[in-house]
């Protein structure tokens, strides 16, 4: 049976080449204002009590110590265990489909994130591989970045290295932030693509495609919602219950859960 996103050979082959999928416009208007209005108030909530992330800066649970940086690059994780709109998002057929082309029919939740710049004082997150972070084996998880605005290298928009998914990088803290990696040293930006979408855009990247979003200097927010996918099996970078600072990290598989739902499985 025809699914209703299945993607031409040559768009798979693409991705597998050159680590990243443009989709364009996926969600309908009247979805995306609900998602706009379901993340602003989950922010508004997050600011109060803190359960946020400020990645511009060493980040130390405080409030206020978040809110008085020049930069702003929010992450809240886990949307889906905060909102049944967003736990229903990461069902959406039409990501799914798409998912399921490009890793197969068992689709595991890995994790979710939004990320958002505010206007005018919104951070860079620097040139990474997001496998640099999470040390998965194998290496195979995809990630569907979805915009909530309108999205151009001005604001925020994703930038791309084709191919670079062939290669893990080694990756180092960044000088300004523990917080975040930086590996701008090991990209060439003249390859660089810049990924305009519109709200309820998104495109595909593998967990090792070199990725980076700029500052957000304009007047426009830029909300972004990122969703991690892995087929089931995926083993994980965790922390060893024998340690009890939390410091040493072992290997191990990433069990199916309410945090790691199957979201599809087929027989």
């Amino acid at each position: 049976m025809m699914r209703h996103n299945a993607l031409a050979p040559t768009q798979i082959d693409d991705f597998w080449d050159q680590g990243y999928l443009i989709i364009g416009k996926l969600l309908d208007d009247e979805l995306v204002a609900s998602l706009q209005e379901e993340y602003d108030r989950l922010f508004a909530h997050a600011r109060e009590d803190g359960r946020y992330r400020n990645l511009a800066i060493d980040d130390t649970g405080d409030v206020a110590e978040k809110q008085k940086v020049q930069n702003q690059m929010l992450q809240i994780t886990q949307m889906c265990e905060r909102s049944i709109l967003y736990r229903k998002l990461i069902y959406d057929d039409r990501i799914l489909d798409i998912v399921e082309n490009l890793i197969g029919p068992n689709i595991q939740l890995f994790h979710d994130q939004a990320l958002y710049k505010p206007a005018g004082d919104g951070g860079p997150v620097f040139w990474h591989q997001d496998n640099g972070y999470w040390r998965c084996t194998p290496p195979n998880l995809v990630s569907c970045w979805l915009t909530l605005d309108d999205v151009n290298r001005e604001n925020g928009a994703m930038h791309v290295i084709p191919g670079s998914h062939h290669r893990l990088v080694e990756h180092k803290k960044s000088k300004s932030t523990n917080a975040l990696f930086d590996v701008s040293k090991e990209v060439s930006e003249d390859r660089s693509v810049v990924i305009d979408l519109p709200a309820g855009g998104v495109m595909f990247h593998h967990c090792q495609t070199l990725h980076f979003t700029p500052p957000n200097r304009t007047h426009r927010q830029r909300r972004a919602f990122a969703i991690h996918f892995m087929p089931p099996g995926t083993l994980g970078q965790m922390t060893d219950p024998e340690d009890p600072e939390g410091k040493r990290r072992i290997s191990g598989h990433l069990n199916v859960s309410f945090s790691r739902p199957m979201l599809r499985a087929r027989i």
